[in-house]
């Protein structure tokens, strides 16, 4: 069976603060834009457009089913926000974007990915599969939904560590349709984050 690999290269800007972890994108055909949460009916970019600026829509093209890309890096960019996932290799077990037929051939490194990002005090998944995933790598339990743990750096980092310092892990509930939560619930759990 065809793998696929990561189409997208980890989005590290400097000073990032929070990293953003899913499973693994969409198919192409799913895609508004080539960039993190592409899918134009998955909420992440509406989620962060309600809790930043009041307004679901701040990252939509007026009048297009599509997000604007150049917006939303240049957000995430100011506001120290990096994105990558929880899988560098898949295998699609079904014709469709569901985590349930993702097969993970190669998981990312999630403690290299923290090298490059020396700030980065939080790491946020977005889903079950994500999470799973990521407790797996950084041998911890699950955090709760919409919960977090802190983490030793020890486990959670590639490089010198100091014993004082964690890094707080992050369960928010799926941004995808697909999960039985209103918009306004899945918001105000991803604020609890930010005012975290």
């Amino acid at each position: 069976m065809v793998t696929e690999s990561h189409p997208f290269e980890p989005f590290l800007p400097p000073g990032a603060r929070i990293l953003f972890l899913g499973s693994f994108p969409p198919q192409p055909h799913r895609w508004c834009m080539p960039f993190y949460y592409p899918n134009w009916i998955n909420d992440y970019w509406r989620i962060m457009g309600l809790i930043h600026f009041g307004d679901k829509n701040h990252f939509c093209v007026v009048g297009e089913k599509r997000f604007d890309e150049a917006r939303i890096r240049d957000f995430c960019t100011s506001e120290g926000l990096a994105f990558y996932d929880t899988a560098r290799e898949v295998r699609r077990l079904k014709d469709n974007a569901s985590d349930a037929f993702l097969e993970v051939v190669t998981p990312t490194d999630i403690p290299a990915l923290l090298a490059h990002i020396p700030d980065c005090h939080t790491l946020v998944t977005t889903g079950q599969k994500a999470t799973e995933l990521a407790a797996a790598c950084l041998h911890c339990p699950l955090p709760p939904v919409g919960g977090y743990i802190d983490v030793p750096e020890a486990s959670a980092s590639a490089g010198p560590t100091h014993t004082d310092a964690s890094l707080r892990f992050w369960r928010m509930p799926s941004t995808s349709r697909a999960y039985p939560l209103p918009l306004d619930k899945k918001a105000d759990a991803y604020r609890q984050l930010f005012t975290d």
